[in-house]
C-alpha cells in the first residue's frame, strides 16, 4: 500500500476569503485535517478553515502542552515542547503510512514563523511532502496600514520581538524598514527598542490582521497590556504620503467569522464620531429554547425586537424572524470565541447586539463564551447580559413526566474543548453518585464512538435495566421521543440532535395509554420494581 501525502497549507493571516483557491482544495480534499491549539482548545487554524471543512473527515487537534507558562517537565520548556512535537509527528505518520492524505493548517505561510516547520522536519524525509504558500501577516498588515512598506532598492527586515533590546534597537537603526513579530509579553522591550532607536514616531501597530478584530494603532498609543500574541509591529520605508487609518485610534476592516452558509455575516463599518454619538451599546446573550417559538420567553422575544444586530450560529439565526434595518451575522457553530469577539466590538462601537443561543444560553452555549470573552481589558466597559431560556434537557424531560425529579448533572460527551479521559471520569464521579443524567453533544458526524463508550462507563455503576430516554428534535419538526434502557442503548440511534436522560436507582417507568412514563423519586427507600 502507497504511504499518503503530507500538505503543509498555508491559511493566511486570518480571513477566511484570503484562503488561495488551491489551499481551499486541498483542504476539502484531505482525508485528515490537523491544526494546533493551546490547552484552551481554540485553534486559529480549524475557524479559518471553517468553511472549506467537509463532514466525514478526521480531525487531529494539536494541544500544545505548554506556551508561555511553566511546565514541570524534566527537560524544562524545550523539554516538554520537544517531546511534544515527536507526538505529534507519531500521530501524522500513523494517518500517512496508512495510505491517507494529511494537511496540516498554517496560519500565515506554513514557512514563516510557524509551527508547521516542526512536522516538516520530522515528516518530510518518510513521506512525500508539499506546501502551499500562504499570505503572511507582514503583508496583511502592510494592506490595512494603506502605505507601502518598502520601494526602490530599500531593505526591509523582519525580526521576532524576542530579541535582546540592544540587538533589536541596532538592527532597526541598520534598516530601512521593518517587521516585528511575536510581540504579546514582549511589547515593552519593542517599544523601549523603537524610541531608542529613533523609529517609535514612524512604527505602527496592527493586531489580528484582515480578521473581525484587525485594529491599528501609531506605536506610541498603544496600551502594552492589551496587546496579543497575533499582533505585528511595521515601520515602513517610504514616508507615507496618505494619513494612516485611525492614527491613534482603533479601526475594523469589512470582512467576516468564517461561514460555509453564505449567510450575511460582515461587520458594519462605524465611524469613532458616529459611535460616540450613540447610545452606550450593549451584548444580550439570549436563549431560544429547544424548538417550539412558544417556548421562547417575552423578555428574551423583546431583546431580540430591540437589537441592531444578531449574532449566533446560522441554525438558531434562521430561527429569529427577520427585521427590517436588523443586521444578522451567522457564522459556523465552531467558532464561538470569535463570534463573542464580534459580538462584543459592535457593541463597543455601540450597537445593541442580541446573541443568539438554543435552549439556555448558560448550558453548553454562548453565555460562558462572551463572558470569557469580555474579560479581555479591551471590552471592559461592554455591558453584558444573559437572559434565560428553557433548556433541552427539561424539554425532553417534560416529554416523558419528571425523570429529572430528583438530583441530577448535565454533561456534554463533546471532547472538542475537554480532553475525554475528563469526560470519562465526570461520568464515572456522576454515576457512582447515582444521579440521573442529562447528556448533550452526545455524537456528530465525526464522533461516533463516545456513546457506546458512556454505556460501558456507566454500566460499571447502574444495571442494564436503567431506564434512558431519547429525545431528538424536541419542540421542532421531526421531533422523536423514546424510551429504552442502558442494556439495550443502540449509539447508532443517537446524533447531535439527540439529548439523553439516564436515570438513577430511584428512576421508574410504566404504561400508559399516552405512552410510556418515567420519572426519578424524589425520596429513597422502597423502590417498585420497574
Amino acid at each position: 500500500m502507497s504511504t499518503g501525502k503530507l500538505w503543509g497549507i498555508g491559511l493566511g493571516p486570518g480571513d477566511p476569503e484570503l484562503v488561495t483557491v488551491k489551499a481551499a482544495r486541498l483542504i476539502a480534499e484531505a482525508d485528515v485535517v490537523a491544526f494546533h491549539s493551546a490547552k484552551h482548545g481554540r485553534s486559529i487554524s480549524r475557524a479559518i478553515a471553517e468553511p472549506y471543512l467537509r463532514a466525514g473527515q478526521i480531525e487531529e487537534h494539536l494541544v500544545y502542552p505548554v506556551t508561555v507558562e511553566t511546565t514541570d517537565h524534566p527537560g524544562g520548556y524545550q523539554g516538554a515542547i520537544d517531546e511534544f512535537y515527536e507526538q505529534a509527528a507519531a500521530r501524522l505518520a500513523a494517518h500517512l503510512a496508512a495510505g491517507r492524505t494529511v494537511a496540516l493548517l498554517a496560519a500565515g505561510d506554513p514557512l514563516f514563523y510557524s509551527s508547521y516547520m516542526h512536522m516538516h522536519r520530522r515528516l518530510a524525509d518518510r513521506f512525500e511532502t508539499e506546501i502551499v504558500p500562504g499570505i503572511t501577516s507582514v503583508s496583511a498588515a502592510s494592506a490595512a496600514l494603506g502605505t507601502p512598506l518598502v520601494e526602490g532598492e530599500q531593505v526591509l527586515t523582519v525580526l521576532p520581538g524576542t530579541m535582546p533590546v540592544d540587538e533589536l534597537t541596532q538592527r532597526l537603526r541598520d534598516t530601512d524598514a521593518a517587521a516585528i513579530m511575536k510581540l504579546g509579553r514582549t511589547f515593552p522591550g519593542v517599544r523601549r527598542a523603537l524610541a531608542d532607536s529613533g523609529r517609535l514616531d514612524a512604527a505602527y501597530y496592527v493586531e489580528r490582521a484582515s480578521s473581525t478584530r484587525q485594529r491599528v494603532l501609531a506605536a506610541a498609543d498603544v496600551d502594552e497590556a492589551d496587546v496579543p500574541y497575533f499582533s505585528i509591529m511595521l515601520v515602513p520605508g517610504p514616508t507615507p504620503t496618505t494619513t494612516i487609518p485611525a492614527r491613534g485610534a482603533s479601526i475594523r476592516t469589512d470582512t467576516s467569522i468564517s461561514s460555509a452558509s453564505g449567510a450575511d455575516t460582515t461587520a458594519p463599518r462605524v465611524s469613532t464620531a458616529a459611535a460616540s454619538a450613540q447610545l452606550p451599546g450593549e451584548v444580550v446573550v439570549v436563549g431560544l429554547g429547544p424548538g417550539d417559538a412558544d417556548w421562547t420567553t417575552p423578555q428574551v422575544t423583546a431583546a431580540l425586537a430591540e437589537a441592531t444586530d444578531l449574532v449566533g450560529y446560522t441554525t438558531y439565526i434562521d430561527r429569529v424572524p427577520e427585521r427590517a434595518g436588523q443586521r444578522r451575522h451567522a457564522s459556523d457553530n465552531k467558532v464561538e470565541s470569535e463570534r463573542a469577539a464580534m459580538a462584543l466590538d459592535l457593541a463597543k462601537r455601540g450597537a445593541r447586539v442580541a446573541v443568539v443561543s438554543s435552549g439556555d444560553p448558560g448550558v453548553f452555549a454562548m453565555a460562558a463564551a462572551v463572558l470569557e470573552v469580555s474579560a479581555e481589558p479591551q471590552f471592559q466597559d461592554v455591558r453584558v447580559r444573559v437572559l434565560p431560556g428553557l433548556t433541552a434537557a427539561n424539554a425532553v424531560a417534560s416529554r416523558v413526566g419528571a425523570p429529572l425529579g430528583h438530583d441530577y448533572a448535565m454533561i456534554s460527551l463533546s471532547d472538542r474543548l475537554k480532553p475525554w479521559d475528563v469526560v470519562a471520569q465526570r461520568l464515572s464521579a456522576v454515576a457512582a453518585a447515582d444521579m440521573a443524567i442529562a447528556i448533550y453533544n452526545p455524537a456528530s458526524s465525526q464522533r461516533r464512538w463516545q456513546v457506546g463508550a458512556m454505556r460501558e462507563l456507566l454500566l460499571e455503576h447502574r444495571p442494564p435495566v436503567t431506564p434512558v430516554v431519547l429525545g431528538r428534535d424536541v419542540g421542532g419538526p421531526t421531533e422523536s421521543v423514546r424510551v429504552t434502557t442502558l442494556g439495550e442503548l443502540d449509539p447508532d440511534e443517537v446524533d447531535m440532535r439527540t439529548l439523553l436522560i439516564i436515570g438513577s436507582s430511584t428512576t421508574i417507568t410504566f404504561d400508559t395509554p399516552e405512552g410510556t412514563r418515567v420519572f426519578t423519586s424524589r425520596r429513597y427507600g422502597a423502590v417498585p420494581s420497574r
